[in-house]
């Protein structure tokens, strides 16, 4: 928790170096993003504060977190087919594993990344600013239930194949 503590202190600090109010609703935010170890969606962050602050309003929390996002505060996981979801304890550049039938996301590390990143920007031209690598497929609880249902091996609905 210490760490979570230190990164909501990190984020509140490089908010107010910008001359940016820190309301009770825009902390709760913070701290809600600073603090969660899943990936929520701003709706998701919005349900967990609407009780302890009924004035909140949906705006103000995608509002919150375009601000946190100009800040380099906040990383943003773009979706197609599923809600956007943020990490605020990780707001950089990293491997995402996200499940096809839950959604869940975890942060796997994979050494060597950012070398690979270098590599691809040398070996190009490129000026790589910036890099996204996500992984597809059952997380083990959606593994685990679908055996338990179809007695067999999991199958990923998103791709067809076992």
């Amino acid at each position: 928790m210490a760490k979570n503590f230190e990164r909501f202190t990190q984020i509140t600090e490089h908010l107010k170096a910008l001359g940016h109010r820190l309301t009770p609703q825009r902390l709760a935010i913070l701290r809600v993003l600073a603090e969660s170890r899943g990936h929520p969606s701003a709706e998701q962050v919005y349900a967990r504060l609407r009780a302890d602050h009924p004035s909140m309003s949906l705006a103000t929390v995608y509002k919150t977190i375009a601000l946190l996002k100009q800040a380099g505060e906040v990383l943003e996981l773009q979706f197609s087919d599923r809600d956007n979801r943020y990490d605020g304890s990780r707001p950089y550049p990293h491997p995402h594993l996200i499940c096809t039938r839950c959604g869940a996301i975890m942060d796997p590390e994979i050494p060597g990344l950012n070398d690979m990143a270098a590599r691809l920007a040398e070996q190009t031209g490129f000026a790589v600013t910036s890099h996204r690598v996500d992984f597809f497929g059952l997380c083990p609880r959606c593994r685990a239930a679908s055996t338990h249902r179809g007695g067999g091996k999991a199958k990923d609905s998103s791709s067809g194949r076992s």
